[in-house]
């Protein structure tokens, strides 16, 4: 009976123990995942809204005040127009995103909806003064009011997208913020599993010792970190169960090991592209500086290219949490930025982009060459007097895509090439690291990291200049889908 029941108390205190660290490692994960999915639905939301609000812009600044203009000046009845169903339309869209906006946010929208209320009466004035046959001069005059009106709609719809991008780029900090807290508790759970799983076995061994000594013996060679080491089946009854576990706990760990240095992997993927978010946040005020500055001076067409190009650029940037897209995709994300670029350095800037279509069908991981666009610009291009040319090449030579980034700036000297040679080469570079180049070091990494390539940038250097090429495989959609699934 005495046996019986230590059996039956060394299997419970195995049970307790294994039911202890399933909870203490799965439960914080499943609360920060909750989190994490709940924060990305947040930044989706924001994302559609913004977009729905970006919409509507083009609508109320351009499509409203030329109507009314065609009406005014004849060319058009209320009824060709259809006017009143684009404003129908404006005020159903403020209303849902205004609904479904955080409190917060939702002034701007609130005005912009009240606001396009006095944008309906001035229409309902024309449409009066054209019934009761006002002069024309009268109508002129309430056609200005409705534009000054559909651009104080315009200015509010843009304060509203401000203020979604802050609060977007708050919960982008707020989820960074969870996931180092959570690696850290993570991290304090993992020990005390350790330490409670070592107390454990003190105990147990005490009470079994001497019919388990060469079991002792076996996960001692495990604790050393040889992990094929396996113990033979024992004549112990009670004992066998446990010899199987053991043996099992082994091929367990072997398996975590290989998961753990994908999970290294994965993580310093996510790392990059964390640090690839870090620059977006100043292109982006710089950009809508500009086009504040260019809707200022009246100057309309520039505004819309602008916006069209950020559109763009962001789009791409963003591809659905893609990380492979097509080079199609690539060049028109590199042209969305070095035209809101040339708009900012147009005296100092010219660019050329020679990527033939025939290729544009192949997938390549995104964000290479922007990187390399900016890094010309700012390094070669825009501290050189009288300023310079980028040039952009792609090719396809032997089943590699073979890209080049070329600037006529003021170049690097031997010493600076050789600084830089060094950082991108080394296996683990810092980003903290100075001596500038962030973004040649940042795309070399994900080069090597994602395509498993020995190398990957080369820079050459001198007086009239600096180019960057790299080579990777020529990739199709269903070699990306199939090279994911291996991945993981």
């Amino acid at each position: 009976m005495d046996r019986i029941k230590k059996e039956k108390s060394i299997l419970g205190a195995i049970n307790d123990l294994s039911h202890r660290l399933v909870l203490m490692l799965v439960f914080p994960i499943i609360i920060s995942l909750v989190l994490m999915l709940f924060y990305a639905w947040e930044y989706h939301s924001a994302i559609q809204r913004m977009g729905r609000i970006t919409e509507l812009k083009t609508v109320v600044a351009d499509e409203i005040p030329e109507k009314a203009w065609n009406i005014v000046s004849g060319r058009e009845t209320f009824p060709q127009s259809n006017i009143y169903k684009d404003i129908i339309e404006v005020n159903e869209t403020i209303e849902e995103v205004t609904s479904q906006t955080k409190e917060e946010n939702r002034l701007s929208l609130i005005v912009a909806g009240r606001t396009m209320e006095t944008l309906e009466n001035y229409v309902d004035k024309i449409r009066d003064n054209i019934s009761d046959d006002v002069p024309v001069v009268e109508n002129e005059a309430v056609l200005v009011e409705v534009r000054d009106v559909a651009a104080l709609v315009d200015s509010m719809l843009n304060e509203y997208i401000a203020l979604e991008i802050t609060s977007t780029a708050k919960m982008s900090m707020t989820l960074r913020l969870i996931i180092i807290i959570t690696a850290i508790v993570e991290l304090l759970i993992v020990i005390i599993a350790i330490w409670v799983r070592n107390v454990s076995m003190k105990s147990t061994a005490a009470m079994v010792r001497k019919p388990i000594e060469k079991l002792e013996e076996v996960t001692s060679v495990l604790a050393d970190g040889t992990l094929d080491a396996r113990i033979t089946d024992t004549e112990v009854t009670e004992l066998r169960n446990l010899t199987m576990q053991v043996n099992t706990m082994a091929d367990h760990l072997e398996a975590m090991m290989k998961k753990s240095e994908q999970d290294a992997k994965k993580l310093r993927k996510a790392e990059l592209r964390t640090l690839q978010a870090q620059i977006n946040p100043h292109f982006l005020y710089n950009t809508l500086d500009a086009i504040v500055w260019k809707a200022e001076a009246g100057e309309t067409e520039e505004v819309i290219t602008l916006t069209s190009s950020l559109s763009d650029f962001f789009r791409i940037s963003l591809s659905s949490g893609a990380d492979w897209i097509p080079l199609s995709q690539e060049k028109k994300h590199i042209e969305g930025y070095l035209k809101i670029q040339q708009t900012r350095y147009r005296d100092i800037m010219k660019y050329e982009i020679d990527i033939p279509e025939e290729i544009g069908h192949y997938y390549i991981l995104k964000l290479l060459l922007q990187p390399l666009v900016e890094n010309a610009l700012y390094h070669g291009i825009k501290i050189k007097r009288g300023g310079g040319t980028i040039y952009v090449i792609a090719r396809e030579e032997s089943g590699y895509l073979v890209f080049c980034v070329k600037d006529t700036g003021c170049g690097m000297t031997p010493e600076q090439l050789d600084e830089l040679n060094k950082r991108i080469k080394k296996e683990n570079p810092m980003v903290s690291e100075g001596g500038g180049g962030f973004g040649l070091v940042n795309v070399n990494m994900r080069i090597r990291l994602y395509y498993n390539e020995p190398e990957g940038l080369q820079i050459t250097s001198g007086p009239d200049g600096t180019e960057v090429c790299f080579k990777v495989p020529c990739r199709t959609k269903e070699e990306i889908t199939e090279y994911e699934s291996i991945s993981g």
